[in-house]
């Protein structure tokens, strides 16, 4: 808990670590814990954020400023003197390796300023352990090279007597008159040795104070744990709709004539539902709709089906409520028995049971709603008024309008900061933006924004950027000197709905700030995977600095290609590929964890083939685009629900390299939520808002761990051991691999006759590039089947990386043990290899090859895939890296283990394991 202050409290450092003063320990702060702080350590001033991504991982991000020396130049007037202190981004790390146990230390290992420039770089592995009847008292112990330099410890007390407070002491084994430019600073004067000091903790807030040998160290900071569902009680969320406030049912004849279904949509309208579109076919009500407000999928679904119920005719059998956004189905709820629904719905009847009577699916086009032109027409608008709300949606101010169909209009105060600019440390601007959104048509919609600059100082960078680049980013500065009232966006964007699982978007107009174009992007959802994929390409102008209708003459087409997979613990990978701002080529990788109250936290990396050598890159090691993010949804800090979303990122912002242009509306994030609703457990979330199912799993969302692999491995183990050949089967294969080679050995000297006066050949260099991928294509491919593939293809891909690893063990054994000679070392098929580990026989790539594809041919009948792995592996001999018989050698190695572990394993419907898109499913079955 972090109101208790105990020994177990984990308590940051000066530098944002858990840890003592300045020394870390083996600890972690709890699961999704994220604490913000500012230390002063003479003479380091640090402000840090920490964050526990994954409940073994810890990272910190600091900025350091360092008294005594200047950033840039202390002399007055000269560029650069504004800068004052120098500073620096310091990146940390820490992985708990071992958690404590009743004997058992908790052990981490830990690295501090990972990258840029690592003037505070270090190592270090220590143990931490609590000892005492009430577990108050925490010792460390530990090794670092660096910094921390040589053996380091630790001790903490929490008197139990004093609630809130702690003693804690230290040993020093900072180095300080090694760290940057000591003579010139206080830390020239610092050395190693102990420290104490005094430390308070107050629910989310601590502080601490220590005393070296010469000064004082002050530590103050607040730790915000996001794995909690919410902060705030929604005190002030409207009820959902009452049935007594419904008109009287009528029946179906009747209804199709009378108020009824404007008075539904109405109804809905009212409780913040937009794009509400009605249809009575036959005896089912069918709805289609999306909520703005409410952040929970199943929720929203839940309060409309209740609504609809209320409203529906008698002789109704089924309703059908399709969620959607932007007019695009997402999820279609099911209900075939209404009284059932309506039983579930008042507390009537458990959950398990109403599940039996309904269904929840992923939508396709037939589950539009068509437009009623006369219905909507009639409906009375009661929300689009423009009027002043405060503290809504997170803005302290704003004046809004939003009518049934999501038109809208906003006006809200904008605040940024810039840092670490030459000129001036901090800049910041304060703005208005006015943004406005019309729906033109079904999925078409113009979106545009507005901004009045009312205070800023960015344009105060004077410095010209010598980034050899293409000025796509850097030249952010002219652009706020252009004009203090700008267009920001004024664009189209079609949504559309190509086929089950395939969404698509074409957008054309100003992107944004710095670019005008056209485009579009393909989503691709599949059904209950963990994976989704989407190409996004643009063909973009740069705008001028004025920020109207004015160009520039650069111009350019983006393409990036997206994969999106989901892990454990709620965490997604996205990869992209492709063509990025700048016109340089390369790959984007990005990682987030979600937690339990919809924060989000991730960071990404760019390396691309632009050669950024703006500071710190420089020609020789160029610079790869970088940075942090986090998302908090604001419904966890409001008394009522929404999905407003605050987003921060921590990235340069004067750089070129791995750019890309601000999207108009990226599907899978449009997506992403109401997917990840539709998949987690039985689809329905909060649906009945019902007092004795708030602590269902559905709704409080645990996190979905990694799985215990011990059994799987221990049983893929007993049973490879138990169908292994046995000693006349061995010896029968032996004899029959033996004469193959034998053979095959007749072709060495020939084969390579052939091919030395050839080496040059362009079709034989290409084979020669093949073969030598191939190994890699081939585990690629194996590996994609574990991540993509139907429980059967998985159990594929793991016997085939099994028989991968396998393969290639006994062929580097092998080749130890013969040690042949390659033909390109010109020493004759039958000598000694000059490098032993180098040898030629077995060809290795050939083992790996034919191991990859062997469980897949076998298993799916596909003897074509051996003449692949042939083809591949020959190409070893075209680039005269092999003798024929290498090959052949390597490739029954690779084939007679994936036979043998295929046989073992390939009936795997014993025991599974699988992590799915709502869960992961374990299960064991067996006779006994």
């Amino acid at each position: 808990m972090l109101g208790t202050a105990n020994a177990l409290a984990v308590t940051p450092t000066v530098q944002g670590q858990s840890g003592y003063i300045n020394m870390p320990n083996a600890r972690v702060e709890a699961d999704g814990t994220v604490s913000v702080g500012y230390a002063y350590d003479r003479p380091y001033g640090s402000l840090w954020v920490t964050a526990t991504p994954l409940p073994f991982l810890q990272v910190t991000g600091r900025y350091v400023s360092i008294s005594g020396i200047a950033g840039f130049t202390d002399v007055k007037g000269e560029y650069g003197s504004e800068y004052g202190r120098y500073k620096d981004k310091v990146f940390d790390g820490k992985l708990q390796l071992l958690e404590e146990s009743e004997w058992l230390p908790a052990l981490s290992v830990g690295a501090t300023d990972l990258f840029g420039t690592e003037l505070f770089k270090g190592r270090y592995v220590v143990a931490s352990k609590v000892f005492g009847k009430a577990r108050n008292i925490e010792a460390s112990l530990g090794y670092g090279k660096r910094r921390p330099d040589g053996v380091f410890g630790g001790v903490r007390w929490a008197p139990l007597g004093a609630s809130g407070w702690a003693l804690v002491a230290e040993y020093d084994a900072n180095d300080y008159t090694k760290d940057h430019r000591a003579a010139e600073t206080a830390a020239g004067e610092r050395r190693k040795g102990p420290s104490v000091g005094l430390e308070y903790r107050w629910g989310w807030l601590g502080a601490q104070v220590a005393r070296h040998r010469d000064h004082f160290s002050a530590n103050a900071y607040i730790s915000i744990p996001f794995s909690e569902r919410e902060f705030i009680p929604k005190l002030y969320e409207p009820a959902y709709f009452q049935a007594k406030n419904a008109p009287a049912r009528v029946s179906l004849e009747e209804w199709r004539s009378s108020g009824h279904p404007a008075a539904l949509v109405q109804a809905l309208v009212r409780q913040d539902y937009k794009n509400v579109r009605v249809e009575l076919d036959g005896a089912t009500l069918r709805l289609s709709l999306t909520n703005n407000r409410i952040s929970d999928m199943g929720r929203a679904v839940g309060r409309a089906s209740r609504t609809a119920l209320a409203f529906a005719p008698t002789g109704v059998r089924a309703i059908h409520v399709t969620y959607t956004k932007l007019e695009q189905p997402i999820a279609t709820y099911e209900f075939f028995d209404i009284q059932r629904l309506s039983d579930y719905l008042t507390g009537l009847v458990e959950r398990e049971n109403f599940l039996q009577t309904m269904l929840v699916r992923y939508s396709n086009p037939a589950d539009k709603v068509g437009e009623e032109g006369g219905l909507l027409a009639a409906i009375r608008d009661d929300g689009a008024a423009l009027g002043v709300q405060l503290n809504h949606d997170g803005n302290f101010v704003q004046v809004s309008s939003e009518d049934r169909e999501a038109n809208r209009f906003k006006l809200v105060p904008k605040f940024s900061l810039f840092f670490n600019d030459p000129s001036g440390a901090l800049r910041y601007e304060t703005a208005v933006a006015a943004n406005y959104d019309k729906r033109l048509g079904e999925g078409l919609y113009f979106n545009s924004a507005f901004k009045l600059n009312l205070f800023e100082n960015v344009s105060g960078v004077t410095q010209p950027s010598n980034s050899v680049l293409p000025h796509v980013r850097t030249d952010i500065a002219e652009y706020k000197r252009g004009g203090r009232f700008k267009l920001q966006r004024a664009l189209v964007n079609k949504y559309m709905t190509l086929d089950e699982h395939w969404y698509a978007r074409a957008s054309g107009g100003l992107y944004e700030e710095m670019f005008r174009g056209a485009g579009g992007q393909v989503l691709y959802l599949p059904q209950d995977r963990r994976w989704a994929a989407d190409l996004t390409v643009d063909a973009l102008q740069q705008r001028d600095v004025k920020g109207w209708l004015g160009k520039r003459d650069y111009k350019t087409v983006t393409a990036l290609g997206a994969l999106h997979y989901q892990l454990p613990y709620d965490v997604t990978v996205t990869g992209r590929a492709g063509r990025f701002l700048a016109k340089d080529e390369g790959v984007r990788l990005e990682f987030k964890r979600r937690f339990r109250s919809g924060v989000e936290i991730g960071a990404w990396f760019t390396r691309t083939n632009g050669r950024d050598i703006t500071s710190p890159g420089t020609p020789a090691d160029p610079y790869n685009d970088k940075g942090i993010f986090l998302s908090i949804p604001l419904n966890i800090t409001l008394p009522s629900d929404s999905q407003a979303v605050a987003g921060f990122a921590i990235s340069p912002w004067t750089r070129d390299v791995g750019q890309m242009v601000a999207s108009p509306g990226d599907l899978y994030e449009l997506f992403e939520d109401p997917r990840r609703d539709l998949n987690a457990y039985d689809g329905l979330g909060n649906f009945a808002e019902r007092r004795d199912e708030q602590q269902r799993d559905v709704i409080t969302r645990p996190v979905q761990r990694l799985p215990d692999a011990w059994p799987r491995f221990r049983w893929r183990v007993e049973q490879s051991v138990s169908a292994a050949p046995t000693l006349p089967q061995w010896a029968k294969g032996s004899l029959l691999a033996g004469g193959a080679v034998l053979a095959s050995a007749a072709l060495d000297k020939p084969v390579d006759r052939f091919v030395r006066p050839r080496e040059d050949n362009r079709v034989l260099d290409a084979w020669g590039k093949a073969g030598k991928a191939m190994p890699v294509v081939l585990a690629g491919a194996a590996g994609a089947a574990v991540a993509f593939g139907d429980n059967r293809m998985q159990n594929m891909g793991i016997i085939s990386l099994q028989s991968i690893a396998g393969a290639a063990g006994v062929s580097m054994v092998s080749k130890r043990v013969i040690g042949r000679a390659r033909p390109n070392e010109e020493l004759g098929a039958s000598s000694r290899a000059g490098k032993r580990s180098d040898a030629s026989f077995p060809s290795n790539h050939a083992a790996v090859a034919f191991a990859a594809v062997t469980p897949f041919a076998q298993e799916y009948d596909a003897p074509w895939l051996y003449g692949l792995a042939a083809v591949g592996s020959l190409g070893r001999v075209a680039d005269r890296q092999h003798w024929v018989s290498d090959v052949v050698a390597g490739g029954v190695v690779g084939y007679a283990i994936g036979s043998w572990l295929w046989q073992a394993q390939r009936d795997d419907s014993r025991f599974a394991i699988t992590p799915g898109s709502k869960q992961i499913a374990v299960t064991w079955s067996g006779t006994y």
